[in-house]
């Protein structure tokens, strides 16, 4: 073989594996710059979550403190938020919320809610939304 085969080879061979390497180490950093971003937005939209919760809480605790009135419609939202956390939290979090929930409204609050369940007919079908709840995260957890 003659020795300008074998230079131009090599050269072609070394742009080949430098082009290989520049698009491989692209390709990785935009890969990394995705998934911060994906995990970003998911930490933001579980500190909106959260914050929604803690403002619930603390205007139901407002409202408790301030006057007698026992309205399940009231308790409605935070049941929602606890669902909604129950589906995008880890799981230390949802038993956390579902303890402040439980200290922050007595028992005879709550059983006003069990009661309105069983007039409509929801108490024999159970708390759909923890079992769906605690479906998702299942999922979430071995996908």
């Amino acid at each position: 073989m003659d020795a300008a085969y074998i230079s131009a080879l090599s050269a072609l061979g070394g742009a080949t594996i430098g082009g290989l390497a520049s698009f491989g180490s692209s390709w990785l950093t935009q890969r990394t710059q995705l998934c911060f971003a994906h995990h970003e937005a998911i930490k933001a939209k579980r500190e909106a979550l959260y914050t929604e919760f803690i403002d619930e809480a603390s205007r139901l605790y407002g409202d408790a403190l301030g006057h007698q009135k026992d309205e399940v419609a009231d308790l409605v939202k935070i049941y929602a938020l606890i669902g909604r956390i129950r589906l995008v939290s880890p799981r230390p979090v949802v038993p956390a919320a579902e303890r402040t929930h439980e200290e922050l409204f007595p028992p005879t609050k709550r059983n006003i809610c069990t009661v309105a369940r069983q007039a409509h007919g929801l108490a024999d079908r159970g708390n759909q939304t923890g079992q769906y709840g605690k479906a998702m995260s299942e999922e979430e957890v071995t996908s």
